[in-house]
């Protein structure tokens, strides 16, 4: 069978053309046996996407997923591994069947992928993470150590001093002697662990089609990059929308994609000519970049049980409980404002948006007020700091 392509065609039989042994790494993301019909449009409403993951029962379903994961065996090399991508509908069954096939033995990791979703009204937590295992198919298989920074707690002098075990068997700083630390080798960061935390597709990325369970190129480009090297030959026998043929050819390995649908086939083909990827921001600049408050300002809003908003000028949060229905947004003034100019962002950044009641809360005494000036029907509120003061002044003038 021909690299580099998207074949069109039943999985299975398809997987019976390529010969033993050639594989380097599969990756699949089979249907999660939700018993529905998904159906998604891309953004132009131009195209609508859809594909069956209804099944006669468990027992079909996981015959399918073991078919699979035979075949795709079959043609792994010794030095080769299968990720395959789940959720908790079925996870547990298929740790089973992926034991059966591959052996307990060649059991790897349970990935974790973590990312924030918007909440829903449904009963209970929050499903916000979705299951990669991560088999090999001998002890000898090909794994690249990725490096991860170190977290903002950790005391980097002494992760890289030099370690030794005392006479009771106690891990201690190793010391010269003059009784100064020793220190050791290179660090290249904390190797990755099996939590990956990667955003789901922003619904405004240019890399979004518009297909159905769509998963981010940066997910595989992670699965890629530590199974495989250069050249190496990836297959996704579910390829869908073709992500993993996508990340594939950016990291400059070969690929064969199988889907079912021809529609599918015609989008991956088209992606493969585009290449769009798009890129994290909260990976490239870490959620931190992101934080803007101060200390003070988080510290207010924690008082009034509000949640921080950032990179807005003109609201700072808003109350946690709505009012009327409607949520309650919050400015705090600035250090360099007027409580006119806060109170004017504030209206700016509302325009439009019918809330019944806006908040100011005034940190700084205002001598003057133009207030009377403009309408405004926000609500003025002193922090406690200000009463604070206020207090002290009143009761200094009154001795």
């Amino acid at each position: 069978m021909e690299t580099n392509k998207i074949i069109h065609g039943n999985c299975i039989e398809k997987l019976k053309e390529i010969e033993a042994n050639r594989i380097d790494l599969v990756y699949f993301d089979p249907p999660f046996f939700t018993q529905k019909k998904h159906s998604l449009s891309n953004r132009e409403n131009s195209k609508i996407y859809e594909f069956e993951d209804k099944h006669e029962s468990l027992k079909e379903y996981l015959g399918l997923i073991e078919n699979t994961l035979i075949h795709c065996k079959r043609v792994l090399k010794d030095t080769g591994s299968v990720f395959l991508h789940c959720d908790k509908t079925a996870s547990h069954n298929i740790r089973i069947v992926l034991d059966k096939v591959f052996g307990k033995e060649n059991f790897q990791s349970e990935i974790v992928w973590s990312y924030k979703r918007w909440s829903n009204a449904k009963k209970g937590l929050l499903n916000s993470h979705q299951i990669i295992f991560f088999y090999s198919k001998t002890d000898d298989f090909k794994f690249n150590t990725l490096y991860t920074n170190y977290s903002a707690t950790t005391n980097l002098d002494q992760i890289l001093q030099d370690r030794e075990r005392d006479g009771n068997g106690k891990s201690v700083y190793k010391k010269d002697e003059n009784g100064n630390a020793i220190l050791g080798k290179e660090k290249k960061g904390v190797p990755l662990s099996d939590v990956w935390e990667i955003p789901y597709l922003n619904p405004k990325a240019k890399e979004r089609t518009g297909y159905p369970t769509q998963k981010p190129v940066l997910l595989l480009n992670q699965i890629i990059t530590i199974a495989t090297d250069e050249g190496d030959l990836v297959l996704d026998p579910f390829c869908g929308s073709g992500t993993t043929c996508v990340s594939a050819k950016s990291l400059k390995r070969n690929y064969i994609g199988i889907d079912l649908s021809i529609d599918a086939v015609e989008l991956a083909n088209s992606r493969l000519a585009e290449m769009i990827i798009s890129e994290s921001n909260l990976l490239t600049k870490g959620s931190a970049e992101y934080i803007e408050k101060t200390e003070k300002e988080l510290a207010i809003l924690q008082n009034i049980n509000a949640f921080p908003v950032q990179r807005n000028s003109g609201i700072d949060g808003f109350l946690k409980e709505h009012f009327e229905g409607m949520p309650v947004p919050v400015k705090i003034q600035g250090d360099y404002e007027t409580i006119e100019d806060a109170i004017e962002k504030l209206e700016k950044a509302s325009i439009g948006k019918g809330y019944s009641m806006k908040i100011v809360i005034q940190t700084k005494e205002s001598e003057t007020s133009r207030l009377f000036v403009f309408h405004s029907d926000v609500e003025i509120i002193k922090s406690l700091e200000l009463q604070a003061k206020e207090l002290t002044k009143r009761l200094s003038k009154a001795k």
